[in-house]
């Protein structure tokens, strides 16, 4: 048995909770993963997976094993790094999540930091942020770019990074035709906006939480015409049928690109949030994530944010 393989096996069944889909993200066949699980157990002498006809999860012991996987797993890579890279040419992968609603920041950070240091391999995953404080207290993830008002209540040491502040804005269909592209229109209030048919993110996301604090601001509640937890759809919905849709700054700058549509800044309350960039707090980080924290304080970079955050 190859410990080290077995283990990645484990993490990859916690993130996925699925047999199946582990497999595939390990590229082994179920059989194969399920057989490395079970020479864990024999090896630790405990069972490590409640099973059943679908995964039902980790025992007491099991949970304590992944944990210590995790770790395990995580010294790997900082060795790894060490030995094949250098402060400034750092090589090795580096995992971050981000809100939906901060995808096409993270995005743009992934593709500079890959041109300035092509040995580091990014992979982004848009992510809820329970999901994002999740990755981060047991060390799945690397870097993490979400809503900073957050890390008050996390319970892992996290350095957090300020980025950029959301604002937000009223989408719609320009009536007067397709047009050319996204135009910016006069401001309205939350009020005025809730009086319209709206696609709005689903209650379980950190984002409609705001957007319903601001309604509640307004002395205002909104009942919406169609609820998603996908940005895409927010974009579509408003260039297919009659909904408007709230959305941030940083989305609309990426949805220019849509003809005959329209954003207007929303006030009456003016609502700022900020976005951080967050990490384990730690003195000895993997190279990779050095090089990520110093593209993230970079004042060009910054700059950049801002004026992608806003349209």
């Amino acid at each position: 048995m190859n410990l080290v393989v077995s283990l990645k096996y484990l993490v990859a069944l916690d993130d996925h909770r699925h047999f199946g889909r582990a497999a595939l993200a390990c590229h082994v066949t179920q059989p194969a993963l399920s057989n490395a699980i079970r020479a864990l157990e024999a090896s630790f002498g405990t069972a490590i997976v409640k099973r059943g006809r679908n995964f039902g999860g980790f025992t007491v012991e099991g949970e304590r094993i992944l944990a210590t996987a995790r770790r395990m797993l995580r010294e790997q890579e900082l060795l790894q790094q060490d030995l094949q890279s250098s402060a400034t040419h750092p090589k090795g992968q580096l995992l971050i999540g981000a809100v939906p609603t901060a995808m096409p920041i993270a995005a743009r950070f992934a593709a500079i930091l890959q041109d300035r240091h092509p040995g580091i391999v990014p992979t982004l995953r848009s992510m809820s942020s329970i999901e994002l404080e999740t990755g981060l207290e047991n060390l799945a993830l690397d870097m993490a770019l979400g809503y900073a008002e957050r890390t008050a209540g996390s319970t892992a040491r996290l350095r957090v990074v300020p980025q950029y502040v959301e604002r937000y804005y009223l989408l719609r269909r320009v009536a007067d035709g397709p047009g050319a592209g996204l135009r910016v229109g006069p401001a309205v209030t939350w009020a005025e906006a809730a009086a319209l048919p709206l696609c709005l993110l689903s209650a379980e996301m950190h984002n409609r939480t705001i957007v319903d604090g601001a309604f509640a601001a307004a002395g205002v509640r909104v009942s919406p015409a169609i609820e998603t937890n996908s940005i895409l759809a927010l974009v579509l919905s408003v260039l297919a049928g009659r909904v408007c849709s709230v959305m941030p700054g940083a989305l609309v700058g990426a949805a220019m690109a849509q003809p005959g549509i329209e954003a207007l800044p929303l006030e009456a309350p003016t609502i700022e949030v900020p976005i951080a960039f967050m990490v384990h707090d730690t003195d000895r980080q993997p190279r990779t994530v050095d090089a990520a924290l110093a593209l993230a304080a970079d004042p060009d970079w910054r700059a950049q944010t801002e004026r992608h955050a806003c349209c």
